[in-house]
């Protein structure tokens, strides 16, 4: 059997577990659904880790069609909650199909390349339109904050795949120029959150009560924070989504600079390993699997604490592995086990990598 990269697994079960701690302290309703979750994960992450990751590279067509028939079921047939249209009920289980589809649109991502020889127009042409697809079907659920996601694990893969840079810049280019027409393509409230980025305090009863509140939680905890159920913003619900999209607000509220400092140090030991397995994956496919899950951990780290710190808008994103929500938690264990099934069966380190590491 393969050997399994343990230090991957340790950093993100000590980063659940951190999770689980202030979950069972701000919102205990959801403490048992949660644990129930990661259990399920983790067994996902075992089979994927002792599974060989070369066995999707052929199934990428699959792979693609299967997200966007799982985007298409929940256009036409999904449950609507605060205006949002974006789970699918199996039972009395909903899945939220855009956290399902990040780890499957990876794979097929990272398949369409390790097959591109050269960057000719109809194939460069045809991989557009088949990104776009997707990421208009999620936008328009709407969730912003995942069409990111996908966004930004994608730019990850199509950089390391070797797409070129100038065609990178003059997307760029494109999307600033066309920022006027996606302002009315976003819905009202998407558009508040952003005005209310730029002034939180020119309506803090409203729109722009979620940031305030969640930098007060942060200021609050201090060095060592209030304790562990004695968070007056989380406990006294003054934070919206306290367990979910402002866990990082909850935690820093009640363990302090020294919790928040704890979260920020796992996940940088996380993400740096999975660059290394990258480094060291032993071929094509497996490189760019690493570095689109690599891509997209690091986008939704970023974005959910920059929006709990006020550095960014709103935007709905959870935190990986810490967040309540098991269809986030589900798909970054199946994320992470194709990397630990990279890991596996990485390539020995040449005597000089090892010398220039010594």
């Amino acid at each position: 059997m393969p050997k399994l990269d343990w230090l991957l697994l340790v950093a993100a079960l000590f980063l659940v577990s951190l999770g689980l701690l202030v979950l069972f302290s701000v919102a205990p309703e959801q403490f048992y659904r949660q644990v129930g979750f990661a259990l399920l994960g983790f067994v996902l992450f075992f089979l994927l880790s002792r599974t060989d990751y070369r066995l999707f590279q052929s199934l990428y067509p699959w792979l693609y069609g299967l997200s966007l028939g799982l985007l298409l079921l929940t256009f036409f047939f999904g449950h609507t909650s605060r205006g949002a249209t974006r789970w699918l009920a199996l039972g009395s289980w909903q899945i939220q199909t855009a956290e399902i589809i990040k780890p499957l649109l990876i794979l097929a991502l990272a398949g369409w390349l390790t097959r591109v020889s050269a960057w000719k127009v109809k194939p460069t042409l045809g991989l557009i339109i088949g990104l776009l697809v997707p990421l208009i079907l999620v936008f328009k659920q709407p969730d912003l904050g995942s069409s990111l996601i996908i966004l930004g694990a994608a730019l990850g893969q199509l950089f390391a795949g070797g797409f070129p840079v100038v065609l990178m810049l003059i997307g760029g280019m494109g999307l600033i120029i066309s920022a006027p027409l996606l302002w009315h393509l976003l819905r009202g409230y998407q558009r508040l959150r952003l005005l209310t980025f730029i002034n939180p305090e020119g309506d803090p009863l409203k729109t722009g009560y979620n940031a305030i509140q969640a930098m007060i939680a942060v200021g609050s905890g201090q060095l060592w924070g209030r304790g562990l159920g004695h968070g007056t913003q989380s406990h006294l619900k003054f934070l919206p989504e306290r367990h979910t999209d402002f866990i990082f607000a909850s935690l820093s509220e009640e363990l302090g600079f020294a919790g928040a400092l704890l979260v920020l140090i796992l996940f940088l030991i996380l993400l740096t390993k999975i660059l290394l397995i990258a480094r060291s994956a032993p071929d094509r496919f497996g490189f760019l699997v690493c570095i689109g899950v690599f891509a997209s951990l690091f986008a939704q780290v970023f974005i959910n604490l920059s929006m709990n710190l006020g550095l960014t808008p709103v935007t709905g994103i959870t935190l990986p592995l810490l967040s309540s929500g098991g269809s986030s938690l589900l798909a970054t264990f199946i994320a992470l086990g194709l990397v630990a099934s990279v890991a596996a069966r990485a390539r020995p380190p040449s005597p000089l990598q090892i010398r220039s590491i010594l």
